[in-house]
């Protein structure tokens, strides 16, 4: 789950986002720049994703700044899919309102149809990754009690070197 704050509007608005990658500079998902929550992204680059698991009753939250990434990693992204994902994504404008399916289904078999000799297919200038760059992290442990443990870690320099400060919050 992705939420970001529309500054036009000041309005929370959440999305699931498929995550794809997580890394050292952070965590990356792929989406259509023309969408809502991308117009929303710049508007505010602000943004947070929880991760639930009910069974155990857990999550994450992170919350950070979020950067489209290069050009490159989309290029490379976007190539490793398999074809049909490829078309989906050039067919897919997200976000716009459609006719009904069967304008999609027709764009999708004209696309596929225009590639049936196994050509590559370009990636959409409008279509790209994101990644959000961490700043907090809050973990919650589900308690019967109501009496959860909610963790935050938070980054501080100490001496030059930046270290996680680690605060135990009230559930």
């Amino acid at each position: 789950m992705l939420a970001i704050v529309s500054d036009a509007c000041s309005v929370v608005s959440s999305r699931m986002v498929l995550l794809k990658g997580v890394d050292k500079d952070g965590f990356v998902w792929y989406t259509n720049y023309e969408s809502q929550k991308a117009l929303e992204i710049s508007e505010n680059p602000n943004a947070s994703l929880l991760f639930y698991w009910d069974g155990l009753h857990r999550q994450a939250r992170v919350e950070g700044f979020v950067e489209k990434v290069s050009d490159e990693e989309s290029e490379q992204y976007f190539h490793s899919h398999l074809r049909g994902s490829q078309i989906g994504a050039i067919v897919s404008k997200q976000s716009t309102v459609i006719p009904g399916r069967h304008s999609l289904c027709q764009e999708y078999n004209d696309l596929e149809a225009k590639f049936s000799d196994g050509s590559p297919i370009p990636k959409p200038k409008q279509w790209g990754g994101y990644r959000l760059k961490p700043e907090i992290f809050e973990f919650w442990q589900g308690q019967q009690s109501r009496l959860h443990d909610r963790i935050r870690y938070t980054p501080e320099v100490v001496d030059g070197k930046r270290l996680w400060k680690i605060d135990r919050l009230a559930p």
